[in-house]
């Protein structure tokens, strides 16, 4: 990292996130997507299951980047330039933090690089002291689509962080009971109870108060855990990374889609998202531990 600084001011980001969430939801260019939500309960997971009331901004949102793409030539970048009622932070030389324009969470941050990167591409020191400078004053659930596969929607690389508890009652986050149960094999565990390939590693919670620190130690065990589950360090293919300032957890992809539902790292986290009632119908008859299953990777 440039310097090894960061830019963020200790104890301003969720101050200045509430800030920025009122003036850009005033000004309209914060475009909520409303939900409703219920459980579903598989494998002794209470999944939340949100199912989107409106997608109609989403859409004509779409169709205003297409036609703007067709008109330029050139592929649209939401982040380069960011819309300036969006910006909550700057984070460091090469991060800064925006608010998810289609938020479905409250308060859901996008921490993304200055210049262009691919979503594809690795994750960085300066990426993980980023998301360490954020954990820090915003306890949350950061994540990382790596690739469409993924349930990645842009290709500007792009950590993304939720605020904490998920769910408005039991875990914080639905499939954390499973985790605690992980078995260890040298420093990087599994859990019997996900039927699928994954690894999992504890973190420490002190590395809040010391980012680059954070950020160094995390970015080593990260690499095990790619290691872990059979993805090369040099030619990634697509998985989901979940990370809380307690744990880390990675989830290799086979493909975007069960049927037409879209799973990104939310879904391994126990919080599936469905546009529809006929979606909503699918995943009550498949189960969503059947439906995490079918998108990852099953175990031999």
């Amino acid at each position: 990292m440039t310097q090894g600084k960061i830019l963020l001011q200790p104890g301003t980001l969720w101050t200045s996130v509430k800030k920025q969430t009122e003036h850009a939801f005033q000004c309209g260019a914060l475009l909520s997507i409303p939900t409703e939500f219920e459980f579903v309960e598989q494998d002794n997971v209470r999944f939340l299951v949100r199912i989107l009331s409106n997608l109609n901004r989403k859409k004509a949102a779409k169709e205003k980047q297409e036609k703007q793409s067709a008109t330029s030539g050139e592929e649209f970048n939401p982040f380069l330039p960011y819309e300036e009622d969006l910006f909550v932070a700057d984070i460091s030389h090469t991060h800064l933090c925006i608010l998810n324009k289609f938020n479905v969470v409250d308060y859901h941050l996008l921490i993304i690089t200055r210049t262009f990167e691919e979503q594809e591409s690795l994750l960085t020191l300066e990426d993980f002291t980023a998301m360490w400078a954020c954990l820090a004053d915003f306890d949350g659930l950061a994540f990382y689509n790596s690739g469409k596969s993924a349930g990645a929607s842009q290709r500007h690389k792009h950590l993304q962080l939720v605020p904490l508890p998920l769910a408005p009652s039991g875990s914080q986050i639905p499939i954390e009971p499973l985790l605690t149960s992980a078995q260890f094999q040298n420093s990087n565990g599994t859990s019997v109870k996900l039927p699928f390939v994954h690894a999992f590693a504890p973190l420490n919670s002190n590395w809040v108060q010391s980012p680059l620190t954070g950020g160094q130690a995390t970015l080593e065990v990260y690499r095990t855990l790619l290691n872990a589950v059979g993805l090369d360090a040099k030619q990634c293919g697509a998985y989901n990374l979940l990370v809380t300032r307690e744990w880390m957890l990675i989830v290799p992809r086979s493909q975007e889609h069960f049927q037409s539902i879209s799973v990104n790292s939310l879904g391994f986290a126990g919080a599936l998202l469905v546009k529809n009632a006929a979606e909503m119908e699918i995943l009550k008859a498949q189960g969503p531990m059947t439906i995490l299953k079918n998108v990852a990777i099953e175990h031999c």
